[in-house]
């Protein structure tokens, strides 16, 4: 029975880390079921097919379906995945692989699940990038 407690108290522990992190305003998903909330964006204009990765200055993933990328000189662009990405909202943390100077709405991403090491999990497409204005956070 000794080797089964660790197995037990390790979900609970994953999950009291998701409701205090939800509970505390947190955007990222968690296994409790709530959903983040994504903030509300103007759109500014059409959609691109792509983006230059060169210009790519920091990116927040809002949920299982949202990643906002901010780039170089101030623009932002909200990539909405056309399928949810499982515990890509919960792990906030991607990788992509693109043999281009661009990422497009043809690439893949991959979720990183950092759960006693770094291992990779699901690979999700991405989807148009719309140029929104900063969302308030």
């Amino acid at each position: 029975m000794k080797a089964l407690l660790p197995a037990l108290a390790l979900p609970f522990v994953i999950l009291a880390g998701c409701a205090s992190a939800t509970a505390s305003g947190d955007a990222s998903g968690s296994a409790s079921g709530a959903r983040p909330v994504v903030p509300p964006a103007k759109v500014t204009g059409a959609d691109q097919n792509c983006v230059l990765i060169q210009n790519i200055r920091e990116t927040r993933v809002r949920d299982d379906n949202t990643i906002d990328f901010y780039m170089r000189g101030g623009k932002v662009f909200r990539n909405t995945l056309p399928n949810s990405c499982p515990q890509l909202g919960f792990e906030r943390a991607f990788s992509y692989s693109t043999s281009i100077s661009q990422l497009c709405n043809v690439d893949i991403i991959t979720v990183f699940i950092n759960s006693g090491g770094i291992r990779r999990g699901a690979s999700c497409g991405l989807g148009k990038f719309t140029p929104i204005e900063k969302p308030a956070y």
